[in-house]
């Protein structure tokens, strides 16, 4: 069934409306009709059992038929402090940890990042990654979009947020992920997890991250690059806190 995301505002007990691009996918490719049955999202968890009963240039109407949370979202709200890498890479990030379950990502200016942004010009690129995430939460038939944030500095990353904060650091070789995980209370709920950009995590950070009371991991006898280390490492919490759900 097809699935389109509309604004909570838009929704209620009986009714919805639909704006924008999707309008014109609706009527012009997928060629849907007054009366046929679609699937609409919140972006905040719950789902809709919708049938169109009038479609104009501008908006589709549609009657609700029935709600119920969204059975696809984790049980774990996982948050990726992604080093900002080279420029096309987040989005490959994104894109791949937003299919995976993630809830957040948060690009961090660290000291090896190659790529120099301010805050402000970061800024500008927002909205696009944005649209990333939501095209991946369709595509992979998320409940929720989550969020991009904006640029940060390693100190201004929050340790009370979470349950746990883990820090992937190649230079870790006591505790790997799998030792990490198995450690973790079963009640944990709010996980954050930091990777390096291209030249990996200085020795100053790395303090600063144990300061804030990081859990440092390894992921093993290779070294992923950074694109491949976040969705790698999202993946493999996501079968670790489902699993135990």
């Amino acid at each position: 069934m097809n699935r389109f995301f509309v604004e909570k505002e838009n929704i209620t007990d009986s009714s919805a409306v639909l704006y924008g691009e999707d309008v014109k996918h609706i009527s012009s490719v997928l060629r849907l009709r007054t009366g046929d049955k679609v699937m609409l999202c919140d972006g905040i968890g719950m789902d809709y059992h919708a049938r169109i009963t009038a479609i104009s240039k501008a908006e589709v109407h549609f009657d609700i038929l029935s709600s119920s949370t969204a059975l696809t979202e984790p049980q774990c709200s996982l948050t990726l402090f992604q080093g900002l890498p080279k420029a096309g890479k987040l989005e490959t990030i994104i894109q791949k940890c937003v299919e995976l379950g993630i809830s957040e990502v948060v690009p961090v200016a660290m000291e090896r990042s190659v790529v120099r942004l301010s805050k402000k010009d970061f800024g500008k690129k927002l909205e696009r990654y944005q649209r990333v995430a939501m095209e991946a939460s369709k595509q992979s038939r998320r409940g929720v979009i989550p969020r991009v944030g904006g640029l940060i500095e390693p100190k201004e990353i929050d340790p009370a947020a979470f349950d746990a904060l883990l820090l992937a650091y190649e230079l870790e070789s006591e505790h790997s992920i799998k030792n990490v995980l198995d450690a973790l209370d079963g009640n944990i709920k709010r996980v954050g997890v930091i990777i390096g950009p291209e030249g990996g995590i200085s020795d100053e950070e790395a303090k600063l991250f144990a300061s804030l009371g990081a859990q440092s991991f390894s992921l093993g006898h290779r070294i992923l690059r950074t694109e491949t280390a976040g969705p790698a490492i999202t993946a493999i919490i996501m079968y670790h806190m489902e699993g135990e759900a």
